[in-house]
């Protein structure tokens, strides 16, 4: 698997594209967090680490951006609570925890 997240503000999602398929997490900015609400990985691109990969590139660029997380996407919320290094993201106030 090979490919670079992409931050698409325009139409507030990041993005991993492989080949000819797109791997998107959705999400909302409030309050100074991202929300993440969405993740869909097409079927084209499962089992082969894409959804990892998307969710370790939203969380890392959440990071450079001094922003809090909020999990709201079962998907992104179990990564999370599955890797560690990530816990400190989560806004505690600002909705589920992991």
């Amino acid at each position: 698997m090979s490919g670079d997240v992409k931050n698409n503000a325009a139409k507030n999602r990041y993005e991993l594209t492989v080949g000819d398929a797109t791997a998107v997490v959705e999400y909302e900015k409030r309050d100074g967090a991202i929300v993440f609400t969405h993740t869909e990985v097409p079927e084209s691109m499962a089992g082969q680490g894409v959804g990892s990969a998307l969710a370790r590139g939203a969380l890392e660029d959440a990071r450079s951006s001094g922003r809090k997380v909020v999990p709201v996407c079962p998907f992104m919320a179990k990564y999370i609570q599955r890797h560690p290094e990530y816990q400190d993201l989560v806004d505690a106030d600002g909705g589920p925890s992991t």
